[in-house]
């Protein structure tokens, strides 16, 4: 693809897409001496401009005097993804009357669905879901819509992502799966949701943490409690309790003890002195008298007398 010397007109016409002033572009576009794709060092079109500010009535004219919907810019992003990245529904409707593609990828393989899904703009996402976006888009290392979705905490996304047909399940390369992500960002209503959908809590991730390790570390209480809350062996009698005022319990993780190079959730809530999270993890069943891999058991690694009592007082029953 041939770059255009930019030029002072060329420059102009930028400013006037940035800004929003259609007077202006429409007397550059009209002199007849700049080109409606002229692009800048980067390859970005006035048209790409105007779609990343959400100037409306800019891009109409644009397109009306031929400018090319679909042309990328190096990184690969068109006007749709940089609409759709910033969230303009109306300008995505407008530039998919003139033919807007879905298709086009940037270098990382990102998406204008994927971009909509990254900074949570359900709308957006909505309307090219409806333009035969697809729902399976990932970036080149594995993030699909809904692994971005749940980074960012977006429940209503989710919710419609799900519906949709999104794959709860589907990890990233490096087997980082969307409840995991959720969990190390401590988005507890989204653990909930994508939990209720059939999320697998008990995967771990390629270096070995599980989602319930990592809330333990981060010391995100509520998404612990959640976690806790479900068992894969139960399937549907599981989200029926939810619903029954939690009259029903769970049965017990099936990794509650489990640990990364000997470090369990139980470790990693006493390192951090998080006493409810050490009582969740007790109460669940988590084993006190674990050792990490320096032969530490969970009580060698706190002063804290209220979680050292509680983790003997939990050994003294076990050992009984």
């Amino acid at each position: 693809m041939s770059f255009k010397k930019e030029t002072p007109l060329a420059n102009a016409a930028f400013w006037a897409a940035r800004k929003g002033n259609l007077a202006l572009l429409q007397l550059l576009l009209n002199s007849g001496r700049i080109d409606v794709d002229c692009k800048d060092s980067l390859g970005s079109t006035a048209l790409m401009v105007a779609s990343y500010y959400g100037h409306k009535e800019c891009v109409r004219e644009l397109v009306l005097q031929g400018a090319d919907i679909n042309l990328q810019r190096e990184t690969g992003a068109t006007a749709l993804f940089f609409a759709a990245q910033q969230g303009h529904k109306d300008i995505v409707k407008l530039l998919f009357e003139y033919g807007a593609s879905t298709e086009f990828k940037t270098k990382d393989g990102g998406t204008a669905l994927l971009a909509a899904c990254q900074y949570g703009h359900i709308r957006v996402v909505e309307t090219l879901l409806k333009h035969g976006a697809n729902i399976h888009d990932q970036l080149y290392d594995g993030a699909t819509t809904l692994f971005l979705a749940a980074q960012g905490g977006y429940l209503d996304l989710i919710r419609l992502l799900l519906s949709s047909g999104a794959k709860v399940n589907q990890p990233r390369q490096d087997g980082t799966a969307p409840l995991w992500i959720a969990s190390q960002m401590g988005h507890s209503e989204v653990v909930r949701v994508m939990l209720l959908r059939g999320a697998d809590r008990d995967t771990a991730r390629h270096d070995g943490t599980t989602a319930l390790l990592k809330a333990a570390t981060k010391g995100y209480n509520d998404v612990i409690e959640e976690l806790l809350k479900f068992s894969p062996a139960l399937g549907l009698l599981k989200r029926f309790c939810l619903f029954v005022d939690k009259l029903l319990h769970p049965s017990l993780p099936l990794n509650i003890n489990f640990h990364m190079n000997g470090t369990s959730a139980l470790h990693a809530a006493v390192l951090g002195g998080n006493i409810r999270a050490v009582a969740l993890l007790l109460e669940a069943g988590a084993d006190p008298l674990l050792k990490n891999k320096k032969n530490e058991l969970p009580s060698d690694l706190t002063k804290n007398e209220r979680i050292l009592r509680l983790l003997q007082s939990r050994a003294k029953h076990r050992k009984s």
